[in-house]
């Protein structure tokens, strides 16, 4: 037995559809966005009350991390209301740190492209993919 012959061979990738390669690249980008802005956050001192400024580090590395792992899960239906909710995370912080709310508005919208359009994308792939339907006549 040859050494070609014993290895397994390769398993095929699982096929993404466009909602979730577009949505993966935009929670993706914005992780590092919301990461910067919690040190932002930070470095302001805006937290309010007695809450320590380093809260604002956590708080940014946490957002970001749920980012990062919701992209990896955007096969699953509810990952997209978890990225939904992600958006409006990120809306609120706008309280804290105006120029948040510039965050919210760009990557909200790009997130509701991905999300709406990418959905489009696929159910006409779908069509496209599908053996044709027989007419009434033939």
């Amino acid at each position: 037995m040859s050494a070609a012959e014993s290895s397994p061979a390769p398993r095929s990738r699982r096929a993404r559809g466009a909602r979730e390669s577009l949505g993966s690249v935009v929670l993706g980008f914005e992780s590092i966005v919301v990461f910067l802005g919690g040190l932002v956050v930070y470095g302001l001192r805006v937290l309010p009350g007695g809450i320590e400024p380093w809260w604002g580090i956590v708080g940014g590395s946490v957002l970001a991390l749920l980012m990062v792992v919701t992209a990896g899960l955007l096969r699953h239906p509810w990952a997209i209301a978890v990225g939904w909710a992600l958006q409006g995370v990120v809306l609120l912080g706008g309280f804290l740190v105006p120029a948040l709310f510039a965050v919210a508005l760009i990557f909200g919208g790009m997130w509701a492209y991905a999300t709406i359009k990418g959905a489009s994308l696929d159910a006409r792939n779908a069509r496209h993919a599908a053996p044709p339907e027989p007419s009434n006549g033939e």
